[in-house]
Formats: C-alpha cells, sequence, structure tokens
C-alpha cells in the first residue's frame, strides 16, 4: 500500500498522465482498498451473467473537478474497440418532420387522413399470429427501398434468405434491394445478446450504414432476455435514439391470446411511446378465419376508425371495402353471401321494375284505346246531333215558308 501511495505521488509531481489497472477484492472496490481513495478517476467495469446471458458494464465511481454520469453503462468490444451507450442520454428536444411516409400497404394510407406517417417518427404494428405482422413490415421496407432510402430490417425470427423466399410468393422481392445496397437485412435470436448488445449492435449498424428506415422483427422477442421494465426501458433509449437520427421505425409485437379482444394491453407497455399504432386481428365467423386491420392511434392526424378486412394473394395484400350487414362488419363468407343476397335483391328489383314498366305500358295502351273509342263515340254523337240541328232548322224554315205563302 504504502508503494502504490509512492507511485501515485511520484506521477502526479512528473505531471503524468496515467491509467492504471487493478482487480476487485472481496467485497471491496480495489484490491488494496487505497487506490479508489488517491486516484482522480475510478472506473469500474463489471461482466455479469443474467439468465445465461453476459453483459459488461461500465460505472463511473468517482472523477475529481468534473461532474459525470453515475449509472451503469453497457458496452461492447469489437474489432473496433468498445462502445458504450450511455443510459442516460435521453432528450425530447429533438426536430420533427411534417414529410408523409407511405406504408407501401395499397389502402392503408387512405385510412391515414396525411396519407401515411410522419418521417422520423415510429410505428408499432401488433396482432397475434398469422396476422400478417411481418407482411407488413416487409410492404414498408420495399416502398422504402423503391424510394432509394437505405432501410436495416432487424429479424429476431427469421433468417435473411427465409425472408427474402418468403415475401416472393405474394410478389416482394427483397432481394434486388439487398444487391442494390438499400436494404440490410440483420437476423439474430433475441437471447444470443442482451438487451443492451442489441442496443449497442443497432446503434454500431445505424452509424455504419446510416439509414433512413428501421423496422424490428419483433420486439415481444425481448423479453426472453429481459424483464417488462428493462425493456420497455431499452425501447425507450432506442425510440429516442431513432428519433434524434430521423429514423422512420416500424417495429412488430406479438400479442398473447387473451390480448385478442383487448390489443392495447402490449406486453411491452411500449404504448404510450408510440406515435403511430396499428392493429391486425384475426376476424373469426361461420367457422372461419379472417383477418382485419384498424388503426388505434396516429398522433397529429386524423385516422378512419373502421375495421378493413384484407386478404394476401399471390399479388400481395389487398383491403377490401367494408361491408356492413344487420349485425355489423361482415368477412369472409359472410360478406360474399350478403353480397349474393344484394344482387338477388338488385336482379329481383329490377325484373319487378321491368314488369311495372310493361304493366304501364299496357294500360297506357289500353288507355290511349279507350280514349280513341270515346273520341270517336264523341264524334259521333256531334255528328248526330249536328245533323238533328240541319233537320231542325229545315223544318223551321219549311214551316215559315208556307205561312207566308198562305
Amino acid at each position: 500500500r504504502a508503494e502504490l501511495r509512492r507511485l501515485f505521488h511520484w506521477l502526479k509531481e512528473k505531471g503524468v498522465t496515467a491509467v492504471i489497472t487493478g482487480e476487485r477484492g472481496e467485497a471491496t472496490l480495489t484490491r488494496q482498498g487505497l487506490e479508489e481513495y488517491v486516484s482522480d478517476c475510478v472506473i469500474v467495469l463489471d461482466h455479469r451473467v443474467i439468465e445465461q446471458v453476459s453483459t459488461r458494464r461500465l460505472r463511473i465511481v468517482k472523477y475529481r473537478g468534473s461532474t459525470h454520469g453515475t449509472n451503469e453503462y453497457p458496452f461492447l468490444i469489437d474489432e473496433e474497440g468498445i462502445s458504450v451507450l450511455p443510459i442516460t442520454s435521453l432528450r425530447l428536444d429533438n426536430d420533427v418532420s411534417s414529410e408523409i411516409v407511405s406504408t407501401g400497404v395499397p389502402g392503408l394510407d387512405d385510412m391515414f387522413q396525411a396519407g401515411g406517417f410522419y418521417r422520423g417518427g415510429n410505428v408499432l404494428v401488433s396482432g397475434t399470429a398469422g396476422t400478417a405482422k411481418t407482411t407488413i413490415a416487409c410492404y414498408f421496407a420495399d416502398e422504402q427501398c423503391k424510394k432509394n432510402e437505405k432501410t436495416i430490417y432487424f429479424a429476431f425470427e427469421e433468417s435473411p434468405q427465409q425472408l427474402v423466399r418468403n415475401m416472393k410468393s405474394i410478389g416482394i422481392d427483397l432481394g434486388r434491394h439487398i444487391k442494390k445496397g438499400l436494404l440490410q437485412i440483420h437476423s439474430s435470436r433475441p437471447s444470443l445478446n442482451g438487451l443492451e448488445l442489441h442496443l449497442l449492435t443497432l446503434r454500431k449498424m445505424i452509424k455504419e450504414f446510416k439509414p433512413t428506415t428501421i423496422i424490428i422483427d419483433p420486439i415481444s422477442n425481448l423479453i426472453s432476455v429481459g424483464s417488462e421494465q428493462e425493456v420497455r426501458s431499452m425501447l425507450v433509449r432506442l425510440i429516442d435514439m431513432l428519433k434524434l437520427n430521423n429514423i422512420t421505425a416500424m417495429f412488430t409485437s406479438l400479442n398473447k391470446p387473451y390480448e385478442m379482444s383487448r390489443p392495447d394491453l402490449a406486453e411491452e407497455s411500449v404504448s404510450s411511446l408510440i406515435d403511430t399504432w396499428i392493429t391486425v386481428r384475426d376476424l373469426e365467423g361461420i367457422g372461419e378465419r379472417n383477418r382485419g386491420i384498424y388503426i388505434v392511434k396516429a398522433r397529429g392526424m386524423g385516422h378512419s376508425n373502421q375495421v378493413r378486412e384484407f386478404v394476401i394473394t399471390g399479388k400481395g395484400i389487398e383491403l377490401l371495402d367494408v361491408e356492413l350487414g344487420p349485425e355489423g362488419i361482415l368477412t369472409g363468407a359472410a360478406r360474399k353471401s350478403n353480397q349474393m343476397k344484394k344482387q338477388l335483391t338488385e336482379i329481383k328489383l329490377q325484373n319487378e321494375l321491368g314488369r311495372k314498366d310493361r304493366e304501364i305500358e299496357r294500360k297506357r295502351k289500353v288507355l290511349e284505346a279507350n280514349i280513341e273509342a270515346l273520341k270517336n263515340e264523341f264524334e259521333s254523337v256531334a255528328e248526330e246531333l249536328s245533323l238533328l240541328k240541319a233537320t231542325e232548322d229545315l223544318q223551321a224554315r219549311l214551316s215559315t215558308e208556307k205561312k207566308d205563302k198562305g
């Protein structure tokens, strides 16, 4: 301990800036219990394993003559050295844009009053399994790449090759965007790294690729490597980082089965952080399952409050017009049945109208015939009356002539 004290004093006297490493002791910050007192700045590095996931963390214990953060900061060591993302780097003074970004889904833009959502905002697409969340995300990626805007797709469930193959079946070619260097698909399992390392990895990719759009599919998988509070904290920092860089973000989230009737019960409790929230859900009835989509909220613009049915074909997603029945919105077979009923009703109405037209035409002809008969009868009676008047006048003249002769 005495020698360590002498070493530190000698370094200060010589004006040498020294970086000294040491090991921690048992229940003490340093091995000798002296180093942290004679040092001007003390940085503690920690490597812990939680739920079989290791994370390196850094904390500044003291820094004489300067203010500093006192929280623990996760850091990543890679080929470029150490990357640190401060936990306290949360800001709410970022610039905002009024530019509108298209969703890429035909018909979905029309449900937004502005024709899309704002650039630099964040969009959540939530729903149960099999409701086309990934398909909507790929539509968005395809639309942005068509405009020559760089996009990073962070996938937790599918490999890039699988994603490209699956999207080809509905007419979306992501492979061409990858070849042009406009799209990067990064796939990994959530359990491969801790939450903070995922965040640091994404930050590094953004720094290198400089995208305008980020897609994370799905954020619900992150719950496997952290608690709900930790996931929310990580997403807060991610959203803050993306907004500072004016990057438009789309997240997908898998709802639990009991959330089907309550889509506002987001597992990660991030609904309050989201600017635009789109929900896709199952619409079950008459022994079949159909898909519906609606907008829960869209900050800064009006939006439709209707639930729109949509279908996925070889040409992609198609939003169908709203079909209303006696008990509400009709989908699938009920929609077709109702449309057939409407067509039958229309055909019956047209037939009835045709029958009425023909009946009126017949009555018109009968009326015209009656009018003609009455007209002829009238002319006949008028002719007889005229003849009688002429006869009467003739008899009167003859009677007058006889009186004059007598």
